[in-house]
């Protein structure tokens, strides 16, 4: 019995050296969300001025719901300045972009939203409630919206200017078809 037990345990091994082995070999970027062609999950919250801020408010509209955190360094500190210069850009062609900040302190928050001079609207998520809904495993993720409140595309990682504007012009330009 002592024998089967000596190659049982190593053997038993094998499934969860190749099951790791596989987890540190994907790419979490290439991992499609279930959520694409769906509609975005609804939700209301309260901005850091104490706003109310409600997805809903802005269908016929694209929206980029931009997760993020004050202790996501670089890649939220790096996407900041691009969703400020993108919403600037964008907003007075029907697009809005509204930032969810989670798991983080209300003082970090609005330090960051201050640091950087963010203007578009920006909400914590305190319960987590919205970011389970959305499936967001970490920070900085973005989903595009359609005007018809659909989830179009997940960016995980920092949003490029290059992926805003390729990603936001093909919905406006979507949106303009009759």
């Amino acid at each position: 019995m002592s024998r089967l037990w000596r190659w049982l345990i190593p053997l038993a091994t094998v499934p969860v050296l190749a099951l790791l082995a596989y987890g540190f070999r994907a790419n979490p970027r290439d991992t499609p969300s279930p959520l694409a062609g769906r509609p975005a999950p609804r939700f209301a919250l309260a901005t850091l001025d104490g706003a109310p801020l409600a997805l809903e408010a802005h269908r016929g509209k694209v929206v980029v719901v931009n997760f993020w955190a004050s202790w996501c360094y670089p890649a939220c500190y790096e996407e900041a300045p691009v969703l400020e210069r993108s919403w600037r850009a964008y907003r007075g062609r029907g697009v809005v972009v509204v930032g969810v900040d989670i798991q983080d302190k209300p003082e970090a928050a609005q330090k960051f939203v201050r640091d950087f001079g963010l203007t578009f609207p920006n909400a914590q998520d305190p319960t987590g409630t919205v970011s389970v809904d959305y499936g967001v495993y970490g920070v900085p993720e973005t989903f595009f919206v359609d005007r018809q409140g659909r989830i179009r595309v997940k960016h995980v990682g920092a949003v490029t200017d290059d992926v805003f504007r390729e990603t936001v012009d093909r919905l406006l330009a979507e949106a303009a078809k009759p």
